[in-house]
């Protein structure tokens, strides 16, 4: 699978009082990624379609982020997400956020 890009300003709501983005935030962020590669790839119903009707979902068992820098309120957050690893009975997601040219988080999700 391809590299999917999306991108989302860092709003008030997402930073702690120290004026960065609060770290559960960071996989409120991957997650939106998700569901917009979703969108992009099977039209606008597709994630909620998936999980209504075909009663597909995948649920994280696993969910780690290595914190490289921080992202600030008025920054726009780029997430990158491609597929790590696709087994019989899971997947791995990996995400990049960038602000700029060098990589700020570094996530991954295992999906079982």
């Amino acid at each position: 699978m391809s590299v999917f890009t999306y991108a989302t300003p860092v709003r008030f709501a997402d930073v702690d009082h120290a004026g960065i983005v609060y770290y559960p935030r960071f996989f409120h962020f991957f997650h939106l990624a998700f569901e917009e590669l979703w969108r992009a790839r099977l039209g606008p119903r597709a994630y909620s379609e998936l999980l209504d009707k075909e009663r597909v979902g995948f649920p994280s068992v696993r969910a780690e982020c290595e914190f490289r820098a921080p992202l600030r309120f008025g920054d726009t957050a780029e997430i990158e997400v491609t597929v790590a690893r696709l087994g019989s009975k899971s997947i791995t997601f990996r995400y990049r956020i960038y602000r700029g040219a060098e990589p700020d988080a570094r996530p991954r999700t295992l999906s079982a």
